[in-house]
């Protein structure tokens, strides 16, 4: 099998050194290229390159956190889905979280991961996923915005703004820690403009608009995110198997936010957020989020800046996925 192994030197959880165990054990079992990332966009100019066929390449093992992953989803998708012709995907988990991984089933320990990863590729196990595309939406300011896909979450608001946050503390050389982006998320919360008054609208063919949203959270699986070993649920019925599935908060008052804090902390995969002021839509496949003004967009953990419209599209079957 040929391979291509997609290093970030900046993943935040391996040293140079597990980096060349992982790399030797990996190239023990198959012809092995392994390329360290030079620049922002990197993993996704190889993947594409992978997935244009010019090396016969079989399978990309993506070794960083989700951003990582993020970026070899969209090259190896830039001419779109086809499960059937692309190569595998395969993750080794190097970040501070490490979602899609986990999501998948996979350990969040690297080496353990690595290991789980040849038994996979000795046992022939795999999956074909489905992941989510954001789009500009026809007709508004951000038509022009290029697509891209997310693995695993996406939101317009809240979220996004406190991501935003935390990629300027870390840009400051602050560490990636679950205590920076709680202090980011109470940050975000005291100087939130539109908390009382949501600018989100939700758009559906065939169904009312959901408006006024002050949060807008897009999971593409369940759990949403990892606080430590925790497990977050957002969305808990939202599948690798399914469309999107979409959390809307009307509402984040002091109170509100303490009970959906509280909610999203004790979540399982029975129950998320609920309540009078929550929203919960779950398989959907085609749908916009409009904002009155505009707000922060994050795909994967990946601040996109701003944007006042976006269109979402849930696409079961995308990629196959060594598991």
């Amino acid at each position: 099998m040929r391979a291509l192994l997609v290093v970030n030197p900046a993943a935040t959880t391996t040293s140079a050194r597990t980096r060349d165990v992982l790399i030797h054990a990996l190239a023990s079992e198959m012809k092995l290229e392994a390329v360290t990332t030079e620049y922002r966009g990197h993993a996704r100019d190889l993947a594409r390159q992978a997935a244009e066929g010019k090396d016969d390449i079989e399978l990309v093992v993506a070794l960083g956190g989700d951003g990582t992953v993020n970026e070899v989803v969209n090259g190896l998708l830039h001419q779109g889905p086809d499960p059937d012709r692309l190569p595998r995907l395969a993750v080794v988990p190097g970040g501070s979280t490490n979602v899609f991984a986990r999501a998948l089933g996979l350990p969040n320990d690297a080496v353990e991961a690595t290991g789980a990863l040849l038994d996979a590729l000795r046992e022939n196990r795999e999956r074909t996923v489905g992941l989510g595309m954001a789009s500009g939406t026809p007709g508004t300011e951000d038509e022009a915005v290029p697509s891209r896909w997310f693995t695993f979450c996406a939101g317009l608001g809240f979220d996004a703004g406190v991501i935003g946050r935390v990629e300027q503390q870390r840009e400051r050389g602050r560490k990636s820690t679950h205590a920076l982006y709680l202090r980011q998320a109470f940050r975000q919360f005291l100087e939130e403009p539109h908390r009382r008054n949501g600018t989100i609208t939700l758009e559906r063919a065939g169904e009312e608009p959901i408006s006024d949203l002050v949060l807008s959270i897009v999971c593409n699986t369940s759990p949403w995110t990892f606080l430590g070993n925790r497990p977050v649920y957002a969305s808990p019925k939202a599948s690798f198997d399914k469309g999107l599935d979409v959390l809307g908060l009307s509402r984040m008052s002091t109170a509100a936010l303490a009970r959906y804090a509280t909610q999203l902390l004790t979540s399982s995969p029975e129950r998320g957020p609920h309540g009078k002021h929550a929203t919960t839509v779950h398989d959907l496949t085609d749908f916009t989020l409009h904002s009155k003004a505009p707000l922060p967009l994050q795909m994967d953990g990946d601040h996109l800046g701003l944007r006042t419209s976006v269109t979402f599209t849930g696409v079961r079957r995308a990629l196959r996925v060594i598991v």
